[in-house]
C-alpha cells in the first residue's frame, strides 16, 4: 500500500518571506510569537529530478512554521518532484534540504517521519482495509520491538478519525467510502503520525467541487487548530488562493513567483507561468484572488489566425 513515508515526506522577489495573510472560510492570524526564525523547511540550492535529469536547479526556498504553502505551475514544472525532495523520496542531484535547520540526510528515518509527513498521489489501499485499520499504521514511526502498539496509540488513531469526522464508518472498508471520506481517511492516516509538518501531494486530485472544498477545508481546520505546517500541491489557483497564507508559483526550474496569494496570482505570472491570458478579480465570498480566463474573443490572436485581407 502507499502510506505518508517516514523516509519522510511575488510578485515580490522569489524566495522572499511573504508576510502571511489567509483567505479560508474562517480567516485567522498566526500566532507569530508561537513562531520561530527558523524555516521548518528549506531547499538551499537545490537541484533535484528524475533519471539524471535535472527538473529544478539551484532553488532557493523555505517554509515558514504554522503556514499553508501551496506549490502552483503548469504540468511538469516540477511541483510533485519538489514536495518529494522535501519528504525525502528524491534524493538531491545537489544542495541540501534542510528539516529543522538540519540536514535531512543526517536524521534516522523514525526521527524524520515522527517530525514530517508525506500524502503522495492518489493512494490505494489493499482491499478490505477498514478506515481504523488505515489510520492505525500512521502510528508505525512511534513503535519499535521495544513499544508495540499501546493504547495510546488507539486513542490517538481515534481522535484522528475524529478529527477528520469519520467515526461513523471507522469500521467500514476504505473502498466503500465517496471519494471526500477516502481522502479525509488518508489524512487522518497523516495526522495519527502526529508529525508538525504534513505535505500533501494533489490532496484534491479526481474529487469533484464539493469534496475539493471538503478537503481543504479540513485542511485548514488543521492548521488553525493544531498549528501544522502545510506544504501542499494544487491545480486549482482559486482554491489554491482561497485556502493558502502563501503562493509559490515554478516555471522553467525555479520559483518564478513568491508571496501571497494577491501578490502571486497577476496576469504576468499566470502569463509566464501557464500561457494563460486571464483576469484576477476580488472572490465575492472571501476577498481572495479568483482567477477567470478571458473570454475567446479577448484573446490576443495567433499568428495562424491573422489572414491577409484583399
Amino acid at each position: 500500500m502507499t502510506t505518508p513515508h517516514g523516509t519522510a515526506p511575488m510578485a515580490t522577489p522569489a524566495g522572499t518571506g511573504p508576510t502571511t495573510t489567509r483567505h479560508g472560510d474562517t480567516p485567522t492570524t498566526p500566532h507569530r510569537d508561537a513562531l520561530i526564525t527558523t524555516p521548518v523547511l528549506e531547499a538551499r540550492s537545490l537541484s533535484v529530478g528524475h533519471d539524471r535529469h535535472a527538473v529544478l536547479t539551484g532553488l532557493d526556498l523555505g517554509i515558514e512554521r504554522g503556514t499553508v504553502t501551496t506549490i502552483v505551475g503548469a504540468n511538469g514544472c516540477g511541483k510533485s518532484t519538489l514536495l518529494k525532495a522535501f519528504g525525502r523520496v528524491l534524493k538531491p542531484m545537489a544542495g541540501e534540504v534542510l528539516l529543522d535547520g538540519v540536514p535531512i540526510r543526517r536524521e534516522p528515518n523514525r526521527a524524520v517521519a515522527r517530525k514530517l509527513a508525506i500524502l503522495p498521489q492518489s493512494p490505494v489501499a489493499p482491499s478490505g482495509t477498514s478506515v481504523l485499520d488505515l489510520v492505525m499504521r500512521g502510528r508505525n514511526p512511534h513503535q519499535s520491538w521495544a513499544r508495540p502498539w499501546t493504547a495510546e496509540d488507539a486513542d490517538v488513531a481515534e481522535q484522528a478519525i475524529a478529527a477528520t469526522g469519520l467515526s461513523a464508518v471507522a469500521h467500514r472498508d476504505v473502498a466503500s467510502l465517496s471519494g471526500g471520506q477516502r481522502q479525509r481517511a488518508w489524512i487522518a492516516l497523516v495526522l495519527a503520525q502526529r508529525a508538525d509538518t504534513l505535505l500533501l501531494d494533489e490532496p484534491t486530485t479526481y474529487l469533484d467541487l464539493a469534496h475539493q472544498l471538503e478537503v481543504l477545508r479540513l485542511v485548514r481546520r488543521i492548521n488553525r487548530d493544531q498549528g501544522s505546517t502545510v506544504v501542499m500541491v494544487l491545480h486549482d489557483l482559486t482554491l489554491a488562493a482561497r485556502y493558502s497564507d502563501r503562493l509559490v508559483v515554478l516555471h522553467d526550474g525555479g520559483v518564478l513567483a513568491d508571496g501571497t496569494p494577491d501578490q502571486v496570482l497577476t496576469p504576468d505570472v499566470l502569463a509566464t507561468a501557464f500561457g494563460l491570458h486571464a483576469r484576477v478579480v476580488p472572490d465575492p465570498v472571501t476577498g481572495a484572488p479568483m482567477v477567470v480566463p478571458e473570454a475567446d474573443e479577448h484573446l490576443p490572436a495567433s499568428p495562424d489566425s491573422r489572414g491577409t485581407q484583399g
